[in-house]
């Protein structure tokens, strides 16, 4: 019987509307990492019975897929979203105005802005308006973005504007030209500002007195968060393959295999949530072949420049990252490049002197002590200052792990005899 009245209480409680506010949190750029994130949100608040989900956002913008997960992630809520952009100082740019315009209250802090919504290309540049690709893109995202505009009543002459001109408010300049419907400076004024304000399909919000619980990103989703940098991901990438390489000219478990190893894999992760081209790879690995060639066939740099001419071609076309505010910095990839190959070649350069110097066997192994590895009978394996030597046994028999002492060395060949 008291689980039934527990279970009542709450679907009385989920039909009137009274439940939880669920904060979400969106500090940087709009990614798969958080888009998830909010999506999981946005699911955990219908199941519990939430009556609110405010997404507190500060972003540059981020990738068009993933900005499209989480806007149509808010317009299929059946649970009320409210974007605030807060605090101040904080900003929704680019892929950030289109999930301000598609939350069903949007509100904004003092001090914080929104717009800047064209289409960029890679260098971070806007794109030429006479290129037919860029017009395409600037076209698509305009219809979106005014489809969205009209759907929550928004102005969406100005949502257009924010696309083909990159126009940008303030707060208080949004709230008169009908981009948002609320100002509040705080989190607890955005709250009670929202206490009985009434939607657009005639619901009414009950904030007041309501508990707040804050969903945070697990430890995987800010990992991936993390990964989602393309800068980040290149110079891991990068450090990942010269480090495997210096592991291979030196053998043996060290820091080559481990940390080439680490940041190879972190990088693997980031190239799964990230759009990279299949051609931007084969040509950054095409290059590190040819740098490599070099150094076993030296050609007078003929590979090396070869190789680094590849290397930066494959850096520049490794990420798919047109139309977003994410990209790959060209000072990255030239303090990158340049830094691992001077020091991939002089490290390689030394490992290879070093094998192909010839060993000099010690002149004074006589009277040396070491430990017979085989039993000589007459001829074995002995293990002398930390080298193993091929040696014959004088005198009394010698077993395995005896102690010897060297009598005599004939080239590469030593002469022993066991040590009492």
């Amino acid at each position: 019987m008291p689980r039934l009245i527990v279970v009542a209480a709450l679907l009385i409680a989920s039909l009137s509307g009274v439940g939880e506010v669920v904060r979400l949190s969106l500090d940087g750029t709009v990614n798969p990492a958080t888009s998830g994130y909010i999506v999981r949100g946005l699911g955990e608040a219908n199941r519990t019975g939430a009556s609110l989900v405010v997404l507190v956002l500060d972003t540059p913008g981020g990738l068009d897929t993933a900005m499209k997960e989480i806007v149509e992630a808010i317009l299929a809520s059946p649970v009320p979203v409210v974007v605030w952009v807060g605090p101040a100082g904080a900003r929704a740019a680019s892929a950030g105005t289109f999930i301000l315009v598609a939350a069903d209250v949007a509100a904004m802090a003092r001090g914080t802005s929104t717009g800047a919504a064209h289409p960029v290309a890679i260098s971070g540049e806007s794109a030429k308006e006479g290129d037919p690709t860029v017009q395409k893109a600037v076209n698509d995202a305009v219809s979106r973005i005014r489809s969205v505009a009209e759907f929550r009543g928004r102005n969406a002459d100005w949502a257009e504007r924010a696309v083909r001109e990159s126009a940008t408010v303030t707060a208080t300049e949004a709230l008169d030209l009908g981009v948002i419907e609320i100002v509040a400076d705080s989190f607890p004024a955005l709250l009670s500002a929202l206490d009985g304000y009434r939607l657009r399909d005639g619901r009414v919000l009950r904030t007041a007195g309501l508990p707040v619980r804050e969903v945070e990103m697990t430890l995987r989703e800010r990992l991936f968060s993390y990964l989602a940098d393309p800068n980040l991901v290149y110079i891991l990438l990068l450090l990942g393959i010269y480090g495997l390489i210096y592991e291979f000219f030196t053998p043996g478990i060290g820091i080559g295999l481990v940390g080439g190893g680490i940041s190879l894999l972190l990088a693997l992760l980031g190239l799964q949530i990230l759009p990279i081209s299949l051609v931007g790879v084969g040509l950054i690995l095409f290059g590190v072949l040819l740098m490599v060639l070099d150094v076993f066939t030296p050609t007078d740099g003929i590979l090396t420049t070869g190789g680094v001419v590849s290397l930066l071609i494959g850096s520049f076309s490794l990420f798919e990252l047109e139309g977003t505010a994410l990209r790959l910095s060209w000072i990255t990839v030239a303090a990158t490049v340049g830094t691992l190959t001077l020091l991939f070649l002089f490290i390689a350069s030394k490992g290879l002197l070093a094998q192909r110097r010839r060993p000099r066997p010690l002149t004074t192994m006589v009277g040396l002590e070491g430990m017979a590895k085989d039993d000589l009978a007459p001829e074995g394996w002995v293990l002398v200052k930390g080298e193993y030597w091929r040696a014959r046994a004088e005198g009394e028999p010698v077993r395995a792990g005896d102690r010897i002492r060297v009598v005599g060395q004939e080239r590469s060949r030593l002469t022993v005899r066991r040590q009492e």
